[in-house]
């Protein structure tokens, strides 16, 4: 179940406890009765709030049996605790200005051996923690209990694009991690049930109509327009809304998201940040790191959406983290946050084939394929797994596990999509080294062919078929199929090049020349747009957390 946007509700409070077991101190609010003459045991912690900050002044108290124990204290200045407790099993709580923790469950005995244990409980879907053998406590939902090991302290122009590879490699990892960010979610996030959406429009237009300075029906109209994707339409009803009553968070948050979708972004950030400042939420951090990317505000973006899943690690915030740090070059961070969220998510789609992405962006061609077969397996109707398979098998150096079987599948269920029949031929041709035998050479002709026949202007496929017959010094025929992937893509600077090679070996030596320059012209001109397309991407600079405290220190 959502929260209200910028509550700090129960569900949003970390508690942080390092229990120190075998201290004495004075027994505080201790409770009469049984448990004076046992002897006890001290408990240490401290409270923070989902932004990491100390909370002073909250009770912490301990129940047994779901019934409060006289045992309770308050947190110092520091956010730090400490409680005395006989031996037994306890659950732990924490309280400030109506906002109650979730449980924690130790266990307390003397026996046990001296442990400092953090617990981060985050999120509506955290499990309680529960006592272990030993008496640690242990989180049974993922967490970052410590800071990741890696800081993004700033950012530069990737003028200089470091990669691993092939340039074929860095370009396939380029296209990938674009189309990776835009992977869409099972569900909107943005989409609520009310019951102003179910109502007609004619209905909500005749209520404004008389009564146009009325909150309420601009703010349902506007409401109805929101949740049927009419953002702009929605955009002044809800502002005339905003006016009139400003304290209303829903209304203004939809405002928000609105104008964010309308691409009015310094709108939507004004509002983003007043929304933050009357109440913090991982939804109201993740907007606003997707508003910050789209100001030209990486940096803020990066901690914004790290912000967002240290509140709450859902699976959209875990992708909208990874997918900010992939997207500007963070290739290593991007992998560690994507196997947090896999391992949170197994069955995430959008997550697993991300992570492909990242993966192949270092180098990491076998892991890349196999999380992306991972993903075609969850939902084998799916395109975008075996869309991004088939980009890396042609740029891969080796040959690729699992990728063949997917792909094949692929085929079997869309006999009729080209880019299934190209992909398929690519894994085929890419497990056999050359010269191929006949078998294996009419295979991958046929699915190069019907991949051109099912789609004329696929020039991928015309500049394979090319390259098939030209493996088997078949250049009359490769020429033929070169002229053709040109005709379909006069950019396809490789097919010039290969065309030319043909041109040459059957003696036509001006056709090849003329074919060798039109090659190198196309590649100077692309050369320059992939270095104006990486000097607008800004690179993050990444260091150790030590050496951010260092340089902060300083």
């Amino acid at each position: 179940m959502k929260s209200e946007p910028g509550r700090f509700e129960l569900k949003h409070l970390i508690v942080i406890l390092a229990l120190s077991i075998g201290g004495r101190m004075p027994a505080v609010h201790a409770q009469p009765g049984s448990h004076e003459s046992m002897e006890r045991i001290a408990i240490h912690g401290s409270v923070h709030n989902p932004a990491g900050q100390s909370v002073a002044d909250a009770v912490v108290r301990l129940e047994k049996d779901a019934e409060p124990l006289a045992v309770e204290t308050k947190t110092n200045a520091a956010g730090g605790f400490a409680l005395l407790a006989p031996e037994g099993n306890y659950a732990l709580v924490a309280e400030k200005s109506g906002v109650r923790s979730r449980k924690v469950f130790i266990t307390v005995s003397s026996s046990m051996d001296r442990k400092e244990i953090d617990v981060v409980l985050t999120g509506a879907a955290a499990v309680e923690s529960h006592p272990t053998q030993g008496g640690s406590v242990q989180s049974q939902v993922m967490e970052f209990s410590d800071k990741p090991n890696f800081t993004i302290a700033a950012v530069t122009d990737w003028t200089a694009a470091g990669g691993h590879g092939s340039d074929a490699s860095l370009r396939t990892s380029e296209a990938l991690t674009r189309e990776a960010v835009t992977l869409k979610g099972s569900e909107s996030e943005n989409s609520r049930t009310h019951p102003a959406a179910s109502a007609s429009e004619s209905k909500l237009r005749a209520a404004l109509a008389a009564a146009p300075g009325s909150f309420d029906a601009n703010r349902k109209l506007g409401e109805c327009y929101f949740q049927s994707g009419k953002y702009r339409e929605a955009i002044p009803l809800l502002e005339v809304a905003f006016r009139l009553e400003p304290g209303d968070r829903d209304n203004e948050r939809e405002l928000m998201l609105a104008l964010k979708e309308s691409s009015d972004f310094p709108q939507a950030r004004e509002h983003v940040q007043r929304l933050l400042e009357q109440g913090e939420s991982a939804e109201l951090h993740r907007v606003a790191g997707e508003v910050a990317e789209k100001l030209g505000d990486p940096l803020a973006a990066v901690h914004e959406f790290e912000r967002a899943v240290r509140m709450d690690p859902s699976e959209t915030n875990y992708f909208a983290w990874g997918s900010e740090l992939l997207l500007h070059r963070a290739v290593w961070q991007a992998q560690q946050i994507f196997e947090e969220g896999a391992k949170a998510y197994p069955r995430s789609a959008r997550i697993l084939t991300a992570l492909g992405a990242a993966l192949f962006a270092g180098a990491r061609y076998d892991e890349a394929a196999l999380r992306l077969c991972d993903a075609s397996d969850l939902n084998p109707a799916n395109v975008e797994p075996y869309e991004f398979m088939g980009r890396i098998v042609g740029a891969a150096p080796i040959a690729l596990p699992c990728v063949k079987q997917k792909l094949e599948r692929f085929v079997q269920q869309q006999p009729g999509n080209s880019f299934a029949n190209y992909f398929y031929a690519m894994a085929i041709w890419k497990e056999h080294v050359p010269p191929i035998d006949s078998q294996v050479f009419r295979q991958v002709e046929g699915l190069l062919a019907k991949a051109v026949a099912l789609d004329p202007k696929c020039a991928d496929a015309y500049f394979q078929l090319g390259n098939l017959y030209a493996s088997q010094d078949s250049f009359e025929k490769a020429s033929e199929f070169y002229q053709r992937a040109i005709e379909a893509d006069p950019q396809l600077a490789d097919a010039h090049y290969r065309l030319g090679v043909a041109f040459d070996r059957t003696g036509q030596r001006e056709k090849a020349k003329r074919e060798f320059e039109l090659h190198d012209t196309l590649k100077k001109q692309q050369a320059a747009a992939v270095e104006q397309q990486r000097k607008e991407v800004k690179q993050f600079l990444v260091v150790a957390p030590a050496q951010a405290d260092s340089s902060t220190a300083h």
